[in-house]
């Protein structure tokens, strides 16, 4: 008993290994998704267009496959055991990227294994928000700190991602993201709880779901404000998408800066995201999910004018200040945004705001590789700025919760 002492009085070990679980899950990430658009260029050899066409028909299986998993995972079965599939799925993905080179093998089984193991950290956040629920923890500071995590990983990630592809080939980036996956895989078999469901909870969400659409209650799609949330978000991400398919090809070919540069544009936006996100998280409740959100599209919009603006590296530095600031406080405040909208529901809330984020993939995909195909890189970010327009307008339509 006297050792117990010794212990930080704060310390929760549960809590911990979600904080390491989504480190270790966004370090994976980070290594994949920077270099992929020069992936499909370089190593794969296609055209500007198939390869937003692949972020497109990647984003579209993904919908498809998270609207079945998550009305499953609302009602019945162990959260937990659903997020280490999905690490397996990843794991295989990553194998499949090292050694295969076949656009066509990639876009049918790289995309369905991708699909499934884009899951998980939607799943995981679920998991996380229910055990905050049962535990009587601050649910927005824990969610916030959480997602930190991912942006400490995006720090790290994309230039790692970028030394690694360039210097040692990008079989040996995807054996790294595989390993590092299932390192995830085990952290989850032994650390994460079972956080039972309440018997009338579990019983309301049984009777909501027998008349639902798959991603939440019809009476939660019907309500206005959780539709334009969803549009407002899908626009937000189409930009964040179009910029993180095209930038690394437009550093080099328009402005011919280094490729490392891309690496580094997106780590230092990352690093400056969990400030920013710490610090929604902190001032939410003083000044409203709305107006953060508001605060947010603004700095979008002075972030993609600036892109048109701007063509020199320090300037192309200066402008990550406001990505982050975009990026962190929607990333963090619009999740629970929906599942503020959508009470009792967070599986199925943070999985419409994750098909938010997809939905917003498939339009950047179309839009980017037709853009580039007809008019060059340089119209992908004035259309981004008059899409963050458009999401300013529709968010500003969004009541608070």
């Amino acid at each position: 008993m006297k050792r117990q002492r010794w212990l930080p009085r704060r310390f929760n070990p549960v809590f911990a290994a979600f904080l390491l679980i989504a480190f270790l899950s966004g370090i994976a990430g980070a290594l994949l998704a920077p270099t992929l658009s020069l992936f499909l260029t370089t190593e794969v050899k296609v055209r500007p267009l198939w390869v937003g066409l692949f972020y497109t028909v990647n984003a579209i299986v993904g919908i498809a496959v998270s609207f079945l998993l998550a009305k499953r995972s609302d009602t019945q079965g162990d959260r937990r055991n659903l997020i280490l599939m999905c690490c397996v799925m990843a794991i295989g993905n990553c194998l499949l990227f090292a050694f295969n080179r076949d656009y066509l093998t990639l876009i049918t089984a790289g995309v369905l294994l991708s699909a499934i193991a884009n899951t998980a950290m939607p799943q995981i956040f679920a998991l996380a928000r229910e055990y905050a629920d049962s535990s009587a923890r601050e649910v927005v500071m824990f969610s916030s700190v959480m997602r930190a995590q991912l942006s400490l990983a995006w720090v790290i990630g994309p230039p790692l991602s970028f030394t690694l592809a360039l210097t040692y080939g990008f079989t040996v980036m995807f054996v790294i993201a595989a390993t590092t996956f299932a390192v995830c895989a085990l952290l989850v078999w032994f650390t994460l709880p079972s956080v039972p469901r309440a018997g009338q909870q579990a019983q309301d969400d049984a009777l909501a779901n027998t008349a639902s659409a798959p991603i939440a209650p019809v009476s939660a799609w019907r309500n206005p404000d959780v539709r334009r949330l969803f549009i407002a978000s899908m626009l937000m991400w189409t930009c964040n998408t179009m910029y993180i398919i095209d930038m690394p090809l437009y550093i080099t070919a328009d402005l011919g800066l280094p490729e490392n540069l891309a690496g580094l544009l997106m780590g230092t936006a990352a690093g400056l995201e969990i400030p920013a996100m710490l610090l929604a998280g902190y001032y939410v409740k003083r000044f409203g999910k709305r107006n953060m959100m508001l605060f947010a599209v603004a700095a979008g919009i002075l972030f993609y004018a600036g892109l048109v603006m701007f063509k020199f590296k320090l300037a192309l530095m200066v402008l990550q200040l406001f990505n982050a600031i975009f990026i962190g406080i929607i990333a963090g405040i619009g999740m629970l945004y929906f599942q503020d909208l959508m009470p009792g529901r967070p599986g199925a809330a943070t999985t419409l705001f994750t098909n938010s984020i997809s939905t917003g993939v498939i339009l950047a995909g179309v839009l980017q590789g037709a853009l580039v195909e007809n008019l060059g890189h340089y119209a992908v970010y004035w259309f981004a700025t008059v899409l963050a327009v458009v999401a300013l307008w529709v968010s500003a339509r969004v009541r608070e919760v």
